[in-house]
Formats: structure tokens, C-alpha cells, sequence
């Protein structure tokens, strides 16, 4: 459940992922260090010196309270303190501070205030004003004594200079191993640039490089492609052979049927015509989607334009609805599309009444609709009507005109080659099929 939530949140490019896999450790690396050091550092170390300084604060502090004349006193502070470097007063009362007092932002401050207050008890308070000294203030005989010494003495100098240079060496290596991330990334993002490409119909130079197991990849990749080519070179050379090759006899049974003058001959034919149309769309299959490489296109005005020729044929087709045709144009195939809608149109009004065409554009994706007030197709047979050659004789109105089945195929394949997807559906407003080629920009 944890990681399901988790996932939401996690960055869905390479990069980044890789970005992220990398600064984690170091940060991770950066927290254990800074708490092991405050720990060992600002505590241990900063209590081991306090200590040691107390012992010598604490001998003053007891010379102070001996029983002698004070002039004697004074003079054996001063001895004692010189070689100690501690600088021993007898300032004013009222120029003594009330409590003690160090500032917001010094950590080991602490551990030298609660070190001092442990091992002097009759100490009176204890003041650290800056980075430079120790204000030490006991009650004597002779009056408040100030007792002032180097803060070194109790903690360590420049404590900063340890987490500056951690993360200064942790931001550059960061980067380092950034960039040769990269480098060893940058075959991955080609070889994904090349498969989508070829996904689209699309050949990419590719050449693979990296590391052995990208390497392997993309040999796979090289070798699958050409395979996939040679299969779709051997297809389309069989289909367009056997349909040319057919071409010839039908137009001399036509040509010879029209001589004849009978009843019979007109049956035959329509026989021929729909072979004729057949043998169009075995040629159309086969031409598939390579009419050249994508352009930018108005896919408004393409579709105005298809809308237009086929209504200028008599096919009942209406442009009824465009959205977003100020967001630019599509890099689109448009013979290709061309194509795709005219099988979508003509397979509307094979089966319907009527076709009507709606475009939306929106900053994502290009959606062309098509629906018709036909029977339609069930939802569990829509899957397999997109398949080539398949012909849904139970749920199409067959009385309309006859075909082979590549109509909702060739539809199909333009899409997928432009990175979209044909999906079938019920239409809202006309009850019948509804196709969308649906293609992200």
C-alpha cells in the first residue's frame, strides 16, 4: 500500500530516476556523517577539553579562597593564571552578568555550560559572548572573581569547516558521477528515440553503443527491424503481385462482358466490379503507411478537405464539430490519414445512412471521430474486427455492399503508425459505430 502510494510521487524519466538514485546515498551518506560527528565532535570533544579547562579554573578558583592577605592573594593569582593564559579581574558588581548566556546558534555552547556547571558547582554562571572568549564569574573573599581565556580552550575552532567541505566534495562528485551517468545513459535514450521511431514508421540512424548489455539490445533491436521490414517487403510484394497480376483478366471479362447483351451479363458485372474493388483494397493493405515521412499538417482543414471530396462524390458525410483550431498543427502523414478516413467513411454510409466527422485538438493529442447510424458492433467483437481480413457478417448490415475486411485494418495501421491507436465504440448522438483515431501530438 505504502509503495503503491509511493509510486505516484517518483520521477518517470530515466534521468531523473537516475538522478534520484544518485543523490539519495550521498544526502543519506551526509545525515549519518553529521550525526556522527555532532555526536563525537560538538559532544565528546567539546566536553573532554571543557573538562580540562574547569580543573584549571577550578585551582584558581580555590587559590582565591585561601586564607591569606589579599595582597598575597592577588599576586599568586596572577602567577598561577599567567602560564595558564587566563586573564584573572575583580570587575564591579554591577558590570557582572545576572545569568548565564551563550548564543541561539552555538551548538557545543551547550555542552560547555552544562560541563562547567558539573564540575563547579559553586560556580556563579559562565558567559559565552563571541568565538573568541570564555567569561567564567565566581564568588570569593576578595569579591566576584571574571575569569577570561581563550574559547578554543573548550571547543574546537572552526567546527563549520567539516560540513562545508562535506558538502562541497558531495555536490562535486554528485556532479561527476552525474555526467558519467549520462554518458552511459545516453545509448539507452538513443536506442528508445530509434524503436518509437520505428513504432511510427519511421527508420532512425542507430548504431549501438554503451555498455555490453545496451549493446546487446540494440543489436536485438537492429535485427528485429530488419526482420519486420523484410516480413512487410515480402507481404506487400505478394499482395501487390497477385493483385496486378489479377488486374489484367478481370479487365478483359469486363471488357468482354460489356460486349454481350443479355440480363445475365449485368449480374456478372457487378461480380467483376466487386472484385475490381477488392483486388483496390488488397492494393490499398499492402501500400500501408509509407507515403513519406510526417509533416506538419492542419488536421482541421485535411479533414475539411476529405469531408468535402467525398460529398462532392454524393457520400452523406458532415464535418458536425472542430475544437482547438487555434492550438497549431500535427505532424501527420496526410495521404495516410487521407486513407484512414476515407475506409472510415465508406465502411459509415456501407452500413448506415449517414456519416458524421467531429475533430478535437487539444495540447496533448489529435482525436478524429467518425460515426455512422448503423448496427454497429458488439463490444466483445470489436477487438477482432480490426483485424485484417474479418468480417463481421452478424453484426453489419451486409444488404449495403460486400467487402474484404481491411477497411477498420488499414485504419488500424495508419494510426498505429503515427503513434496513436483506433479505438471502436457505440456512438452517442447516432447510435451506431463510433471509430476514433485517436493520435498524441
Amino acid at each position: 500500500m505504502f509503495f503503491s502510494w509511493l509510486k505516484r510521487y517518483l520521477p518517470r524519466g530515466l534521468y531523473t530516476r537516475a538522478a534520484l538514485i544518485l543523490i539519495l546515498p550521498v544526502v543519506a551518506l551526509q545525515l549519518v556523517v553529521s550525526v556522527v560527528f555532532i555526536q563525537r565532535h560538538f559532544e565528546g570533544v567539546t566536553r573532554q577539553m571543557t573538562r580540562s579547562a574547569s580543573r584549571e579554573v577550578r585551582m584558581l578558583i580555590e587559590e582565591a579562597n585561601a586564607d591569606l592577605p589579599a595582597a598575597t592573594v592577588l599576586q599568586e593569582l596572577h602567577r598561577l593564571a599567567r602560564p595558564l593564559e587566563i586573564t584573572v579581574t575583580f570587575p564591579d558588581t554591577a558590570q557582572v552578568p545576572q545569568t548565564s548566556g551563550r548564543r541561539w546558534f552555538d551548538l557545543s555552547g551547550v555542552v560547555v555550560l552544562a560541563t562547567f556547571k558539573e564540575a563547579l558547582p559553586t560556580l556563579r554562571m559562565v558567559a559565552l559572548p563571541d568565538d573568541d572568549d570564555v567569561l567564567v564569574f565566581a564568588d570569593t573573599p576578595l569579591g566576584v572573581m571574571e575569569l577570561r581565556f581563550d574559547r578554543r580552550r573548550v571547543s574546537a575552532s572552526n567546527p563549520h569547516q567539516l560540513f562545508v567541505n562535506m558538502v562541497f566534495f558531495g555536490v562535486l562528485m554528485t556532479l561527476i558521477a552525474f555526467f558519467y551517468l549520462r554518458n552511459q545513459l545516453r545509448p539507452i535514450t538513443r536506442l528508445a528515440r530509434a524503436a518509437e521511431a520505428f513504432g511510427k514508421g519511421r527508420n532512425l540512424p542507430y548504431r549501438p553503443a554503451g555498455a555490453l548489455e545496451v549493446r546487446a539490445a540494440g543489436n536485438a533491436f537492429l535485427d528485429m527491424r530488419a526482420r519486420i521490414e523484410r516480413q512487410i517487403e515480402q507481404r506487400t510484394l505478394l499482395l501487390s503481385g497477385v493483385s496486378h497480376d489479377l488486374r489484367t483478366p478481370l479487365t478483359r471479362l469486363k471488357l468482354g462482358l460489356s460486349l454481350l447483351d443479355n440480363e445475365d451479363s449485368e449480374a456478372m458485372e457487378r461480380d467483376v466490379e466487386d472484385m475490381q474493388r477488392m483486388l483496390d483494397e488488397f492494393l490499398s493493405f499492402t501500400r500501408g503507411t509509407g507515403e513519406g515521412e510526417p509533416e506538419q499538417t492542419d488536421p482541421f482543414q485535411l479533414v475539411s478537405q476529405v469531408v468535402a471530396d467525398n460529398q462532392r462524390a454524393g457520400v452523406p458525410v458532415t464535418l458536425v464539430q472542430t475544437e482547438g483550431e487555434d492550438l497549431g498543427c500535427v505532424a501527420l502523414r496526410p495521404l495516410a490519414i487521407r486513407r484512414a478516413l476515407g475506409n472510415l467513411i465508406e465502411n459509415a454510409v456501407r452500413y448506415g445512412n449517414k456519416a458524421e466527422i467531429s475533430v478535437v485538438l487539444t495540447e496533448k493529442s489529435l482525436r478524429i471521430r467518425v460515426e455512422d447510424d448503423g448496427p454497429g458492433i458488439p463490444p466483445d467483437q470489436r477487438g477482432e474486427a480490426t483485424k485484417p481480413f474479418t468480417r463481421l457478417d452478424s453484426a453489419r448490415n451486409q444488404n449495403r455492399g460486400t467487402g474484404v475486411g481491411l477497411g477498420l485494418a488499414i485504419a488500424t495501421d495508419i494510426a498505429r503508425a503515427h503513434g496513436g491507436v483506433l479505438r471502436l465504440g457505440e456512438s452517442n448522438t447516432l447510435g451506431g459505430l463510433r471509430a476514433d483515431i485517436v493520435i498524441g501530438r
